[in-house]
């Protein structure tokens, strides 16, 4: 089976964040889309209904030798990206150890333990834009904590699907959640009262990434993760108040330009003055 079998359709537009949007600088956004289809094509990947766990390895090991000489077609041009800039490709290899975590591991203990996967599946992202725009590796500490944050309301707002579809649960074992409840037409209290804790909890990650806009030297950059912000804290708040199994969390798109607009002009203004 080959990866392009395996592809679920998705685009960068269906993402909950944005993905090198417009505030991004022309020059930069096609090393970070290169990333960002590589990301998207082990993701269907690991994330496919039907492959065997056999099949899913052999694909993302064939990604991974596509990075170092001959493997798929996202792979080389992500390989062809990085040495252009001359980024260190240990990002897309973070990023695909997690894919393969996905394959093997559908449970996580504790909040360390979903941390520890948020260190391979979702802050090499952040990292990988920050030396796009060489950026100070300084700023490492705040990218973590934001896409730490971006991917724990992802799992928080498709708890139910992740379950039903792959029979994976990133809600910590240790917060007393019944895996049962997972695939109900609605939460139960138990349920809510847990989803609600992570949202605060989530909230304390985006505290500490509240500088993380500000110490950007790219303007550009800086507003856009100035927005990726502010829709992060919306979420968190939503899930506080809303059922993920039934009630709709996810942004629509005017209140997305909303957002993002009330978030990016600020900085924009700012840096020009």
């Amino acid at each position: 089976m080959a990866s392009r079998d395996l592809a679920s359709g998705k685009g960068h537009r269906d993402e909950n964040f944005p993905v090198a949007s417009l505030l991004i600088k022309a020059d930069c956004r096609p090393p970070i889309m290169a990333f960002y289809r590589f990301a998207r094509a082990a993701d269907d990947i690991a994330d496919h209904p039907n492959a065997t766990s056999e099949e899913k390895l052999a694909q993302l090991a064939r990604m991974r030798r596509g990075l170092d000489g001959d493997g798929t077609a996202e792979a080389v041009a992500l390989r062809d990206a990085m040495t252009a800039r001359g980024i260190d490709p240990v990002h897309a290899h973070d990023l695909l150890d997690a894919f393969v975590r996905d394959v093997s591991v559908t449970r996580y203990a504790t909040w360390d333990d979903l941390m520890g996967y948020c260190r391979l599946s979702a802050m090499p992202v952040g990292r990988f834009v920050l030396d796009v725009h060489g950026e100070d590796r300084a700023l490492w500490p705040a990218n973590d904590a934001l896409c730490a944050a971006l991917q724990i309301v992802n799992h928080l707002q498709d708890c139910g699907k992740d379950y039903r579809m792959l029979d994976r649960v990133y809600i910590p074992l240790d917060t007393g959640v019944n895996i049962a409840d997972l695939p109900k037409d609605r939460a139960s209290e138990a349920l809510r009262a847990i989803i609600a804790d992570l949202a605060r909890r989530t909230r304390g990650l985006l505290d500490q990434s509240v500088v993380f806009s500000a110490r950007i030297r790219d303007r550009r950059l800086a507003a856009e993760v100035a927005v990726i912000h502010r829709l992060a804290r919306s979420l968190t708040y939503r899930l506080e108040q809303r059922d993920p199994l039934s009630q709709h969390v996810h942004h629509g798109k005017a209140e997305t330009l909303f957002l993002a607009a009330t978030a990016a002009l600020p900085v924009l203004l700012r840096r020009a003055a």
